[in-house]
């Protein structure tokens, strides 16, 4: 990334509530850096999925900023708030493949915002996406699986396509909702590595979305604690302690 300093992401009193008078999100702010994994965790339904589906605008905020590279995302409509969406690249917890579609067409799908729609609907897309695909898939492991189709892959094999086809985007920011949590240990730490090692190359931040406490410590530079909605922790791994986990998990019986 050139020509940007300081935080990539600001976020400003960012609430939500999906029922009036009843916020999932309670004014979050939140400074994210230009680089690096940034560990969101926290139980379930405490509005993790919410505060990485707000920064997109999956889910509409209730309130509250969000500023990438000082654009206010949650002020955007119709074709800018598109153009937007074009810097964020999104990893999901399910994958959110074309099961019908080939591997390749999957990685070239994360240009759709860049080509018209006739070259998309004819799958003739510039050469140099073509190329771009191959070194992404090259890049996660998968290049002799370019023309098997999606529904054909295992667990693992799926979110590596999702990681290439996010990073096909040229992405200013990444975002990964429990990317981790349909996958065996072994594949986790896989597809952690794989994340990190990309997006450091890149130069591309990382928000993820992550259960595993422990690959939050192991692949992460800073911590997210929420619980009930709010920030309730926020600092490097090392200083992460079981206070922390009682304060964001609630009861010592499973430390």
């Amino acid at each position: 990334m050139t020509g940007h300093t300081g935080a990539a992401l600001e976020i400003r009193g960012l609430s939500k509530a999906y029922v009036a008078g009843k916020p999932v999100l309670h004014g979050i702010d939140l400074e994210v850096e230009g680089q690096g994994i940034t560990a969101v965790i926290g139980p379930s339904g405490t509005g993790k999925s919410t505060l990485i589906r707000c920064i997109n605008r999956l889910v509409e905020p209730s309130a509250g900023e969000i500023r990438l590279h000082g654009q206010d995302l949650a002020r955007l409509r119709g074709r800018s708030l598109r153009l937007a969406r074009r810097r964020i690249g999104m990893v999901f917890q399910e994958y959110n493949l074309v099961e019908r579609l080939t591997v390749m067409e999957n990685v070239l799908s994360g240009r759709l915002g860049y080509v018209p729609l006739w070259r998309a609907w004819l799958r003739r897309y510039p050469s140099e996406d073509v190329a771009r695909a191959f070194t992404l898939l090259d890049a996660v492991g998968l290049p002799e699986h370019a023309t098997r189709r999606a529904d054909a892959l295992s667990g693992g094999q799926r979110q590596r396509v999702g990681i290439a086809r996010a990073l096909m985007q040229e992405p200013e920011l990444l975002l990964a909702d429990e990317p981790t949590s349909s996958l065996d240990p072994k594949t986790s730490v896989e597809i952690m590595e794989l994340i990190a090692t990309l997006c450091s190359e890149a130069g591309i931040p990382v928000i993820v979305n992550i259960h595993n406490v422990a690959l939050a410590r192991r692949f992460a530079r800073r911590i997210v604690g929420m619980a009930g909605g709010r920030i309730v922790f926020d600092g490097p791994p090392e200083a992460l302690e079981d206070s922390h986990l009682v304060d964001i998990y609630g009861g010592e019986e499973w430390l």
